[in-house]
């Protein structure tokens, strides 16, 4: 699986786990935790202490007068070890 990280998740609360060493990644509906984290230390150069995922499926949603469906996506919550940094939350 060659796609399996699609997007780092930046939003302020996101922010704040970054300060704790915990990473927030939009990836593939497929992947599994182990890909994640070899795809995670090959990209990023960095130790991977722990993976957790959530699963977010269809829901119905309501704008205006138009009803439509939420997207079904998968989140990653990666927990680095001690002493790593992914830079790309910092804006560098």
């Amino acid at each position: 699986m060659s796609y399996v990280i699609k997007k780092p998740l930046i939003t302020e609360k996101n922010n704040l786990k970054a300060e704790k060493g915990i990473y927030v990644f939009k990836v593939s509906k497929q992947a599994d935790k182990t890909a994640i984290k070899d795809h995670v230390e090959r990209y990023f150069n960095v130790k991977v202490a722990s993976v957790k995922t959530a699963i977010f499926r269809k829901r119905s949603r309501r704008v205006r007068r138009r009803a439509g469906k939420v997207k079904y996506w998968k989140k990653a919550f990666v927990r680095l070890k001690p002493g790593e940094q992914i830079t790309v939350f910092e804006g560098n």
